[in-house]
Formats: structure tokens, C-alpha cells, sequence
């Protein structure tokens, strides 16, 4: 490969909290657990990845870092052509202008402002679970009901959604705005045209405004592609706020900068006037030329190689379990870096419990996150993205150590 996605990297003392935190033994995330002595820190929970970036955005950081004036800025029209080339080669998006397109402080800002203007303290929000838990913040935090719509497995094991659970609720609830996931944090699914549509027909059925999380875009695995759910229809287009960010594709989350992309002029004019109230919803201007550069040829490159090392990694993982760790069931992901791992059966078998599990994990060194605030009763999500080599001590750890 042209690009290094084997070096192990130190992050140790960088500012990462994916190994700094679990480091310092803090967080409810590890079930007040600590790595025992002897042990390296192998950091497989907060969705970032261990592999160095692109080259192309420390190159262009650094460039416009070397001038020594850092004042206010205009956000120039390479930005908006960088995302708007990105999409229609990505995927196939048509009709995308500047306009449609406005920043936001982080995806979970950008859901919050949706939030603010699409409900009011004791309205619902609906959303397919399990769910990321920032959605369930980012409801709670403001006064609004969260309610469930539970993903359903096949007989193949691919979550799948419940339209009559849905629409059941929809029927019922008085419920007038969704938060979608695609592609699907924890489970992984990359939605097919076909159930965004039906999903997207019960929305316009019950006049149901859509907050559409798209991060996980470009993540998808070979053989799959993001289907942009405001490409569904031209009612998809008008109804959906989606919000969108570099940060997971190429390890930006530190830089913060994302974006949302809404097609409705009165959706677009309030969401951006409540971003706006806040005065600090701001750009920031290296993360700007960090989106420039990720948005390039060489980011599309780089992008291919990694996908193909996290299909290689995420393959590793899911053939290890299967094998090996009898009593725990997983599926492979069309999508993400993520696995979500029920461990139902083994914790029964076992006479133990999901925390328990989750405890001797840290204690042997893989750091690995409690599923249940992400409404998995016995679940563990595991992040795949760090090198080959790390992903293979940490599976020989907890067949030696865990899974006993």
C-alpha cells in the first residue's frame, strides 16, 4: 500500500482521549476497571482510528499555519466546490449548491439546532435502535422524549428495520421528527435504496421532519455505497436536514468542523439562525483547509486503502468470534469501523454480567465500550480501526484472558 496503516502509533500524551483516559483509570465508560500492571493500552472504544491521517491535511495545515496572522476569514468557494465535488463522486448526489450547505459545530451541534427547531421540551424524537448515545443526549439534554423503534436481525443476522413497530408508534405518538442513522451506528448497516424509501414514505405518511446523522459516509466496506437519504425523492430532499463531517472518515474530531446540507430553504434559514444565536457556532480556519485537503484526490486515494484495511480488520474480527468465543454473536458491518457484540448468551452461561465482561477486558489492556447506554441489554462495542497488528494481540488477549 502507498500509505501506512501498520505503524503503531504513541498517542499516549497527544491530547487522545481514546488513550489517555483509560490511561489515567477515569470514566464510567470502563466500569471502574484499570489495565493491570504488565499490560499495554490497546484502544479499541471512542469511534477515532489509530492510523495516521492522509498527508495531504498536516501538509496543508502546516502551510497555512507558517503565515503568522490568524484573524477573522471568509470561508472561500473552494470549500463549498470540495463538498460538493466530494458528494457527487461519492455519492452521486446532483443539485447540491453553496447555499445548501452550512457549517456546524460537530454533527451532534448541528442535531441539536435541528432539535431546538423542530420540537419543543416534551415533544418526541424517534430513532432506530440500538442508537448512538449522542442522539439520546442530545434529546434528553433538551427536554425531549426519546422513543425507540428496535432494529430487528434476519435469519442471516443483518439488523434490519421494523416498519410495523414504527408505524405503530408514528400512528400513536404524535410524533413529527426522526433522527436516522446512515450508515448505522453501532449495527453497521449500510441502508438499501429501497428501505430508505419505504422508511422515508412512512415519514411523509405521518409529517414526520428528518434529522439524517450521514458521518459514516465514506466508511463504507467494498461492495457497499451511502445512499444519501435526501436522494431518495424530491420530499426526502425537502424534509431531511442531514448533517455530515470529514472527522470519522479521515481522524478530524479534534480539529472539529462539520457540516449539514439541508435542501429547504425554511428549514435551512431557522436551523442556521439557531446555530447562529449561539455565537459560537464558528468555523474554524484550519479545520476549513484540513476539509479542502481531505476533500481531494489524494483523501480519495488514501480512502480506498483504508477501506479495503478495515474490511481486513473487521473480517479478522467477526471469522476470531465465530470461531472462538462460543455464546457471543456478532455480524459483519456493511459499514463503520464498529462491531456490536451481543454477549447475552456467554454472560448467561457464565453466570456473569455485561460489565463484568466489559471489566476483564480493560484489565487485560483492550479498552473497549459498555453497549448498553447505546440500548444493547448485553452488548459491547469494539472499534476496529488501528493496525492489523493491534487488532491480533488484542483477540489473543481475550481468548486467553476474557473468553475462558
Amino acid at each position: 500500500m502507498k500509505y501506512d496503516f501498520t505503524t503503531v502509533m504513541d498517542r499516549l500524551g497527544k491530547d487522545a482521549v481514546a488513550v489517555d483516559l483509560p490511561h489515567s483509570g477515569g470514566d464510567v465508560f470502563f466500569a471502574g476497571a484499570r489495565v493491570k500492571d504488565g499490560f499495554s493500552i490497546i484502544p479499541m472504544w471512542v469511534a477515532d482510528m489509530n492510523f495516521p491521517t492522509v498527508p495531504a491535511i498536516p501538509q496543508a495545515i502546516t502551510a497555512r499555519a507558517a503565515h503568522p496572522a490568524y484573524g477573522y476569514f471568509q470561508t472561500p468557494g473552494a470549500y463549498y466546490e470540495a463538498i460538493i465535488r466530494w458528494h457527487e463522486q461519492s455519492y452521486g448526489t446532483t443539485g447540491l449548491t453553496p447555499e445548501c450547505i452550512g457549517y456546524e459545530n460537530g454533527v451532534l451541534g448541528g442535531v441539536t439546532s435541528a432539535l431546538r427547531i423542530l420540537c419543543r421540551p416534551g415533544d418526541s424524537v424517534i430513532v432506530q435502535s440500538p442508537t448512538y448515545i449522542g442522539f439520546t443526549h442530545c434529546a434528553e439534554d433538551n427536554g425531549i422524549n426519546l422513543i425507540l423503534n428496535p432494529l430487528v436481525q434476519d435469519a442471516e443476522g443483518i439488523w434490519r428495520i421494523d416498519y410495523e413497530d414504527l408505524e405503530e408508534k408514528l400512528s400513536s405518538g404524535n410524533i413529527h421528527t426522526a433522527i436516522f442513522c446512515s450508515p448505522h451506528n453501532p449495527a453497521g448497516r449500510v441502508w438499501e435504496r429501497e428501505e430508505i424509501a419505504r422508511l422515508m414514505a412512512l415519514y411523509r405518511k405521518y409529517d414526520v421532519y428528518v434529522i439524517s446523522d450521514e458521518i459514516w459516509a465514506d466508511l463504507t466496506m467494498p461492495g457497499f455505497r451511502h445512499i444519501p437519504t435526501q436522494m431518495i425523492s424530491e420530499d426526502a430532499r425537502m424534509r431531511t436536514v442531514a448533517m455530515y463531517a470529514p472527522s470519522k472518515t479521515f481522524n478530524l474530531a479534534g480539529l472539529v468542523g462539520s457540516y449539514h446540507v439541508i435542501y429547504n430553504p425554511y428549514l435551512r434559514d431557522r436551523i442556521t439562525k439557531a446555530g447562529a444565536a449561539t455565537h459560537y457556532n464558528s468555523m474554524n480556519m484550519l479545520s476549513m483547509h484540513a476539509l479542502i485537503a481531505a476533500y481531494s484526490p489524494e483523501g480519495r486515494e488514501w480512502l480506498d486503502e483504508l477501506r479495503q484495511v478495515l474490511n481486513d480488520n473487521l473480517k479478522y474480527a467477526v471469522t476470531f468470534i465465530q470461531e472462538n468465543f462460543k455464546g457471543v454473536k456478532t455480524t459483519m458491518p456493511q459499514g463503520t469501523y464498529m462491531l456490536f457484540l451481543d454477549c447475552t448468551q456467554w454472560c448467561r452461561e457464565h453466570g456473569t454480567d455485561v460489565e463484568a465482561l466489559q471489566r476483564s477486558g480493560i484489565e487485560a489492556g483492550v479498552i473497549w465500550q459498555d453497549g448498553r447506554p447505546f440500548h444493547g441489554d448485553c452488548h459491547i462495542r469494539m472499534n476496529l480501526a488501528l493496525p492489523h497488528s493491534l487488532v491480533r494481540e488484542a483477540f489473543d488477549r481475550l481468548q486467553k484472558y476474557v473468553f475462558i
